[in-house]
């Protein structure tokens, strides 16, 4: 039995538009977060990743199903009575008020005598970098200073839940990368369970002990990180995580053959024998080769190849037209020489990499 801080039973959420009709934001989803967890919820605008969320902090009502945290239910519990605190996109700080005026905002609401709440505010400061900043006003930090005293407000209550809804999005390449690890092992460090908002594919991958992937207000798959990329449940969750490359077809002894002649070797397993499915391969589990003698092969053209910096994107297609991604490490320049000569690459790949998609999965 999972040792669960948060659950929720068939939570469901409808929104009315303008035309009269409705939406569906949750449909009936059944989840549990594990206590310590960083769980990330992903997915596109309009997914119900939001609304989840909100829903667990008491901002959106559920038109039916039941949220339990520590084992309470807090279904109908307003937002100020759940053991929950919330990091928004804007961080929302009061522009007024100090940096240590704001981390110690809700203690001094609650009550906590001045020299006390002092005490607390310099520790939380310090466990996100700010200490000497306490007498700053939001207008003087930058973005990424902004966001850890959003982080020092919510976490100084040590709440039991700390919820995330992309709070890095305003942040550059380069300090979000940087904040993506120290909120991980701020994580680690209070024991607390994270529910993080993104979507933003290798923020989730990054940070996660587990993933959800939303789409349609429904959970397309909940698993680790690896797992959501290397073994995707559905042909949704293969192309949102991640580049990749599907060849439908019928399966036959070993191999996955299209309707217009491609052929993909893959290794069979139980219940993978026969029948429709997808298969799934990632455009760095291609490798270039001359000969191609080893392992099975894709003859492509070659359309662009894009210098990324650690790689090459190689984009082309079969003689039969079908559209192929590649990704070719920098290291291997003497072979994309030849192929910006020639426009012509053989692509192999190691069919113990090739993952299939059983058609059933995607509703075919």
């Amino acid at each position: 039995m999972r040792d669960s801080i948060v659950r929720l039973e068939g939570a469901a959420k409808t929104f009315p538009t303008p035309e009269g009709l409705s939406v569906t934001a949750l449909d009936a989803i059944d989840l549990d977060v594990d206590r310590n967890e960083f769980l990330t919820l992903l997915g596109p605008s309009g997914c119900g990743k939001t609304t989840l969320l909100q829903a667990i902090s008491g901002f959106v009502e559920l038109d039916a199903g039941r949220i339990l945290i520590d084992g309470e239910d807090m279904t109908t519990r307003p937002p100020y009575r759940r053991p929950v605190n919330t990091v928004f996109q804007n961080y929302a700080l009061f522009p007024h008020m100090t940096v240590g005026e704001n981390t110690g905002y809700a203690l001094e609401v609650g009550g906590v005598a001045k020299s006390e709440r002092m005490k607390q505010v310099a520790a939380a400061l310090d466990m996100v970098g700010l200490t000497g900043l306490e007498g700053r006003r939001p207008r003087q930090l930058s973005g990424g200073q902004q966001q850890r005293v959003a982080l020092a407000r919510a976490i100084i209550a040590r709440p039991k839940l700390l919820l995330l809804d992309e709070p890095l999005s305003a942040l550059d390449k380069n300090l979000r990368q940087s904040m993506q690890i120290e909120l991980k092992t701020l994580q680690s460090e209070l024991g607390i369970s994270f529910i993080f908002v993104t979507h933003d594919q290798q923020e989730a991958l990054t940070m996660s002990d587990r993933v959800a992937v939303l789409s349609g207000g429904r959970i397309q798959q909940l698993d680790t990180p690896r797992n959501i990329y290397d073994r995707p449940n559905n042909s949704f969750v293969a192309t949102f995580v991640g580049a990749s490359n599907l060849f439908e077809g019928q399966l036959d002894n070993g191999w996955l053959l299209t309707s217009d002649g491609t052929a993909i070797r893959y290794v069979p397993s139980v219940g993978n024998v026969s029948g429709k499915a997808r298969a799934l391969i990632r455009p760095e589990q291609f490798f270039i080769s001359r000969e191609g003698r080893d392992h099975p092969f894709l003859d492509v053209e070659v359309e662009q190849l894009v210098f990324v910096g650690s790689s090459f994107e190689l984009f082309g297609h079969t003689a039969e037209g079908r559209k192929v991604i590649a990704e070719i490490p920098a290291g291997r320049r003497s072979f994309v020489g030849e192929v910006e000569q020639t426009r012509k690459a053989r692509l192999s790949y190691d069919p113990a990499a090739v993952h299939l998609i059983r058609c059933d999965a995607d509703g075919i």
